[in-house]
């Protein structure tokens, strides 16, 4: 089976109507989500073998057999046969009960009935997908923890005594089960450090989810957290983390009125969905991360002293690049090495000068900043030995000069990238810096993250 980049991999539609499977694939288009469309059993089958899925949404009913279900259930048993991991969304307009039943004890995830409504049905699919690519990150994050219960490869190669401390500290506390927090400058490697601490915990076979908070609308907050019951049950982020660790990015940006809810979840280990009064218990490790001074935040009624307690019970501090310069060229090495492979470019090496120049540049953006000084200076050298000239580290406006050598792809890639770090990773801010809609921006990720893959150091 041919293996896509993950984020990209299309929605399979089955039905054998031309105008359900034109309907459908409008709709996820206006969704930013792609689609392939078959007409029959087997070519969707056909479709399967050969290709990846986030997820399918088939008929039941075809014109063999039109109101049994008969031959839509055998479909989804075959499909469950070929890919286990697939989400199947049946559908039908001959509706019941017990077909509902009967296709989702054979393997379908969720029902919905013909006609369909329009926002139900991308909130079904969107679920789905979320959920496949949270098992998915999952089953790689426990593969790499068998192979290696060592920090990954980019903690590795730092030489600093700042760095070692660090290091040590996050092997002692991870064989705990304490909550976390994790302070460090935008760009230190946060979100990598947290899974990190997953990867090397009794809880490294279980999920670890993460969520930034900074783009977690309050108005989606209690639905997105801790889930609904109505209009179709849907976990939230503590549930999916049951028994593993649930990250959560930015914790200083919730909204105070949003943090009493927090607090019971993280204290009691209790929650209810929206729409059900029945109790849930989660068993979840909290590790969150920070950029802001949260004992700050406390003293000027921003953030809750309850919660910061609880949230931190043990601390790990990440110096900033600029504190640790003994870092800075391996670091560089190290990520030269990576995107040469990622881009299937042959090996290129840096030169003294450039060396010099990444010493002597004092990195406002951390890690993340020098992770992309290196991915721009191999689109813009023009032999295989990076130069002074090359990093552009003194010349950062100029974009003009810049951009004269990016291909459209590229440049858009670039300016996407740029004004993501400008605003810390803030999907609306950025969106609104470019002159787009934040949809408009989610497609332009989409299409870039399926052209070279998009990696965030947090």
């Amino acid at each position: 089976m041919l293996r896509n980049n993950e984020d990209a991999w299309p929605v399979l539609v089955v039905d054998d109507h031309p105008d359900v499977r034109l309907a459908l694939r409008v709709l996820l288009r206006s969704e930013g989500l792609s689609s392939v469309e078959v007409g029959t059993a087997e070519a969707a089958i056909d479709a399967v073998s050969r290709q990846d899925f986030s997820c399918a949404v088939l008929d039941l009913n075809y014109g063999a057999d039109t109101t049994s279900g008969n031959e839509g259930l055998d479909l989804v048993a075959r499909i469950r046969m070929e890919t286990p991991d697939l989400p199947i969304v049946a559908m039908t307009a001959w509706g019941s009960i017990g077909l509902a039943v009967r296709a989702m004890r054979i393997g379908a995830a969720d029902f919905i009935e013909k006609p369909w409504n329009n926002a139900h049905m991308i909130h079904t699919v969107r679920s789905q997908i979320a959920l496949r690519s949270m098992f998915d990150e999952n089953r790689r994050l426990r593969a790499e923890a068998l192979l290696s219960r060592q920090p990954g490869d980019m903690l590795r190669v730092c030489e600093s005594s700042a760095m070692r401390h660090v290091v040590d500290l996050i092997r002692r506390i991870a064989s705990g089960d304490a909550n976390v927090l994790i302070l460090g400058e935008n760009g230190t490697g946060k979100s990598l450090f947290a899974r990190e601490i997953h990867l090397l915990s009794p809880r490294t076979d279980f999920p670890v989810i993460r969520v930034d908070m900074s783009t977690l609308p309050d108005s989606r907050f209690a639905e997105e957290m801790f889930g609904e019951e109505k209009p179709q049950p849907y976990p939230g982020k503590f549930e999916l983390a049951h028994r593993g660790s649930l990250i959560m990015e930015e914790i200083g940006a919730i909204h105070p009125a949003q943090q009493a809810k927090l607090l019971r979840v993280v204290e009691e280990g209790e929650l209810e969905r929206g729409g059900t009064m029945r109790t849930r218990r989660v068993d979840v490790r909290v590790i969150s991360t920070t950029n802001i001074d949260l004992d700050t935040a406390v003293r000027t009624d921003r953030f809750r002293r309850d919660l910061l307690y609880r949230l931190n019970a043990m601390q790990v501090r990440l110096p900033p690049l600029r504190e640790r310069p003994e870092d800075i060229v391996p670091l560089a090495r190290h990520f030269l090495l990576r995107e040469c492979k990622r881009m299937a470019r042959g090996a290129m090496t840096l030169a003294p000068s450039a060396e010099r120049a990444l010493r002597s540049y004092d990195w406002p953006g951390n890690v993340r900043e020098l992770e992309h000084a290196i991915e721009r200076a191999i689109l813009l050298a023009g032999h295989d030995q990076i130069d002074a000239e090359s990093l552009s580290l003194h010349r950062r406006t100029d974009l003009a000069v810049v951009l004269d050598s990016l291909t459209l792809p590229e440049a858009e890639e670039l300016l996407i990238r740029h004004a993501l770090e400008r605003n810390d990773h803030n999907l609306q801010r950025a969106a609104d810096a470019l002159g787009i809609s934040r949809q408009a921006l989610y497609r332009r990720l989409e299409k870039h993250r399926a052209r070279a893959g998009f990696e965030h150091i947090g």
